[in-house]
């Protein structure tokens, strides 16, 4: 990173004549198993990786943020905090605005800024370039305006800017981790209370993500149904989500819920049993049972929840074939292609990425990309 680091101080001192006053980094992040749980009050189980957001900044004596992106052309962005609107163009930079619209809700004396921000987490493959960007900004303005906001106060900002004013109705598990992660752990996020507790990933394994580089289509609009879908399950069941739902009373309610929708709960109800178990299994050191529940999951994400596509199972079933018991591995994040996340031996990457060379291209004509990755420090931890 030190490349990136260098480059973003010179066209920060560049575009504004000044060396930047704060150095700021976030975190992306990877999903070990808890998909579509989170927007069910459930369990998720992320980690936050050596992929982020940096930001160089330095205080205004005025209300205006003037922002240079560097992975954009070094696209330039000028507003004032007395007027900030959503734009058409430039769309990355109203995540910049939405992330100020909200600080002044709670912060209305708040002064700008100038921002040179620069990211390496690959953009749509799923592992949260958007809450990156976000929980790094809240940390931006933190710090300059030592603003004593907590890593969970933050993701909630972050959160909001990306519901209320990108008009992204996500979670709070991609913020919580990117501002709370731990080195070297992974975290158990339980979506209702924002309780969480760590535990840590064997230092004999690695993170291994590869994109499938099948162009996620269908997101939002299968996400919005899979949301509508799970509440009409929790509503028909009478219960407020869920989470609050097990597979008795799931089978009491099978009868008066369409065959999809049926599925939809199951996944959730068994996905968030499994959550648990990971973290249970990590704590004691079973690798085995990790293994197993990483593959049930992929299963109910392909078969209960219908989210996955051809070329990511198949990428699932290659890098199973090599990992066996030793590891697990699924689809991870929203669906509808995207990336698969495998917690493998470090040994055996060099056979995965082998035996991936060989034969997903063949098979798909897509062509992977791989990230090594290790779990990291989130911006507020």
């Amino acid at each position: 990173m030190k490349n990136q680091h260098t480059q973003l101080a010179a066209t920060f001192e560049v575009t504004f004549g000044g060396a930047p006053a704060v150095n700021i980094q976030a975190p992306g992040r990877v999903n070990l198993i808890g998909e579509h749980t989170d927007y069910n009050d459930g369990f998720v189980f992320p980690a936050a990786i050596n992929f982020g957001t940096w930001i160089a900044a330095s205080p205004r004596d005025d209300r205006m943020i003037e922002v240079i992106a560097l992975d954009y052309d070094n696209e330039r962005t000028r507003f004032s905090l007395d007027d900030i609107e959503h734009v058409s163009t430039a769309t990355w930079s109203n995540y910049v605005r939405g992330v100020c619209q909200v600080l002044l809700e709670r912060f209305p004396d708040l002064q700008g800024a100038n921002i040179a921000v620069t990211g390496n987490v690959p953009q749509g493959a799923g592992l949260s370039s958007s809450a990156s960007f976000e929980v790094a900004l809240v940390k931006m303005f933190s710090t300059l305006y030592e603003l004593n906001l907590t890593g969970v106060e933050a993701a909630l900002l972050g959160q909001k800017a990306e519901n209320v004013f990108v008009g992204c109705s996500c979670g709070i598990m991609d913020q919580l981790i990117s501002a709370m992660g731990r080195q070297g752990q992974a975290m158990l996020l339980d979506c209702r209370s924002l309780e969480f507790q760590h535990t840590s990933l064997p230092d004999t394994h690695a993170i291994v993500i590869i994109n499938s580089n099948v162009k996620r289509g269908l997101v939002d609009s299968e996400y919005n149904l899979r949301r509508q879908q799970c509440e009409e399950a929790a509503s028909i069941m009478g219960v407020a989500a869920l989470r609050d739902a097990d597979l008795a009373l799931l089978a009491r309610h099978q009868s008066s819920m369409s065959d999809p929708v049926y599925r939809r709960a199951r996944h959730i109800i068994t996905e968030n049993q499994r959550t648990i178990d990971m973290y249970n299994a990590l704590r004691a050191g079973n690798i085995a049972e990790v293994s197993t529940l990483m593959a049930q999951s992929h299963v109910s994400m392909r078969d209960d929840f219908e989210i996955t596509v051809p070329p990511i199972d198949y990428l699932v079933e290659i890098i199973d074939e090599v990992i066996g018991a030793s590891g697990g591995v699924r689809m991870t994040g929203g669906g509808f292609g995207g990336c698969v996340v495998a917690l493998t031996p470090k040994e055996s990457v060099a056979e995965i990425t082998t035996a991936i060379d060989k034969q997903y291209h063949a098979r798909t004509g897509y062509e992977p990309t791989l990230y090594i990755c290790s779990a990291e420090q989130g911006a507020f931890a």
